[in-house]
């Protein structure tokens, strides 16, 4: 997957201009976030529950090698095969292997965002091998040659019709004049298409949600069952994860769960949970003959050591998303890898680097709403800051910029001349804007105002009101 990250303003400009994306975009409130709101206000102890879960991150980062190779112990007594890929490169390099010794020619594949972070269809294909995405939204995207612009729902910046006119582009040798206008139609459609395909796989791959290190099971958490076909029919199942998903015990699985599904979805839980435990055992009626797990670690064991470790405790629910003001206006696609979003803002750069991520991080606002959602509290907008204090420590921020900060460092340091300048600022602005209330343009501010009026000042500072209150001056 291209990294196009350092393009995130040009793109943020092409999605606001964007009329399909817009109407897209604009479901989220009525839709997810309003489903989570519904689901947490029916758990009372949902507030503990967050407190529990992120104690119980935070237990298996801190002893993530011990985790790791309780899990890979426990993983191979069961017949699993258990590999370590240090980088991306490893983990394609594995995973074509195997498919080759298998001698491979069709794979189908549940949702992944780690294979996305890989770049793993793109090494299957060049291998020669066909490769078919089984979730809704990511076969969607496949065939529209699109990559997922969210971590839960892939396909959520498409409408509708969009969906139709793909499929019927794709689709022909189906009849022409076959109905196509309910969503029912278009998730029949897609079974009796990739049916097939899962009958004729000789591998499936998956990601996993989660790894329970007391049992060496793999954890998968679908609303579609297209997971479990994927894993269950083919001869062989590869599992690629990263090296942080791994979870202590079942207990602590369970009380996950409770959070992931409510964050997600709005759902109490999601249709399937499916735990994996090695391949097929004589008197199963299902499952491969032959089960693999290769574990990525692509630079999250250096995170270990560094203040942005807390990003680790993230279970991809997408909340932080749904509530994002910024990517509610712009999309997933405009953030240029495969992670969007505030978690994205502080993930990509730790991955990538933070001269082609030094975008993201400043791409916010800071309301605050990512990190009130985050069912793992994890700390967002302060692992963002941390990342734009890199970033301007390396120099890369522009020089208007760098002049700009400087300029209110000695404004900000001297308070008697701060006063001041406020003082001045808002007796100025106050009185340009009387006649309307508000400002439709101003001087080094267009960018705000070019979609949104800013409030005129009403003459007067905080602190000189909150002296004339100490004094018994009537406002």
């Amino acid at each position: 997957m291209r990294i196009e990250t350092p393009h995130f303003k040009d793109n943020a400009h092409e999605a606001l201009k964007d009329k399909q994306l817009q109407k897209a975009l604009g479901g989220l409130p009525g839709g997810l976030v309003a489903q989570r709101a519904a689901a947490r206000a029916k758990l009372p102890e949902f507030e503990t529950l967050r407190d529990i879960g992120r104690d119980l991150r935070n237990e298996t980062l801190e002893l993530l090698d011990v985790y790791l190779e309780t899990y890979e112990r426990n993983a191979t007594a069961a017949g699993a095969h258990v590999h370590w890929a240090e980088t991306a490169e490893d983990a394609r390099r594995i995973i074509v292997e195997l498919c080759k010794a298998e001698g491979a020619q069709l794979v189908t594949k549940g949702k992944s965002m780690i294979s996305e972070e890989i770049g793993l269809n793109d090494a299957l294909e060049e291998a020669g091998l066909e490769v078919v995405e089984t979730d809704l939204g990511e076969y969607i995207l496949q065939i529209r040659g699109e990559t997922p612009s969210h971590i839960i729902a892939p396909a959520i910046h498409l409408t509708q019709e969009q969906v139709e006119a793909d499929f019927r582009r794709v689709h022909d040798d189906l009849p022409a004049d076959r109905a196509l206008v309910e969503p029912a139609e278009l998730v029949g459609e897609a079974r009796r298409v990739l049916r097939q395909k899962f009958l004729a796989a000789d591998v499936g791959i998956t990601g996993a949600n989660f790894l329970i290190a007391e049992t060496g099971s793999s954890v998968i958490v679908t609303n579609e069952g297209n997971g479990d076909l994927t894993q269950s029919l083919a001869r062989v199942h590869i599992v690629i994860t990263s090296i942080d998903k791994v979870l202590a015990t079942r207990e602590d699985l369970a009380t996950i769960l409770r959070l992931l599904a409510r964050s997600a979805t709005g759902q109490e839980c999601t249709t399937y949970a499916t735990l994996s435990t090695g391949p097929r055992r004589p008197g199963d009626v299902d499952g491969p003959e032959a089960y693999h797990v290769v574990l990525l670690d692509n630079g999250r064991a250096e995170l270990l050591g560094t203040r942005f470790r807390e990003v680790l405790r993230c279970i991809r629910c997408g909340a932080c998303m749904n509530h994002c003001p910024v990517y509610g206006a712009v999309g997933g696609h405009t953030y240029g890898w495969v992670y969007p979003g505030p978690i994205g803002a502080v993930l990509t750069p730790a991955l990538i680097g933070i001269e082609k991520g030094a975008n993201l991080p400043n791409a916010s606002t800071f309301c605050g709403r990512c990190e009130s959602v985050c069912p793992m509290r994890i700390p967002l907008p302060k692992l963002m800051r941390h990342w734009r204090e890199a970033d301007f420590e390396a120099g890369q921020p522009p020089l208007t910029q760098r002049m700009a900060l400087k300029a209110w460092t000695a404004l900000a340091t001297r308070p008697r001349l701060y006063h001041l300048a406020m003082r001045f600022g808002a007796a100025v602005l106050g009185a340009a804007g009387t006649w309307r209330g508000r400002f439709g343009w101003l001087p080094l501010a267009g960018g705000w105002t070019k979609h949104r009026d800013l409030a005129a000042p009403q003459g007067r500072t905080f602190q000189q009101l909150w002296a004339e209150t100490q004094r018994g001056v009537p406002r």
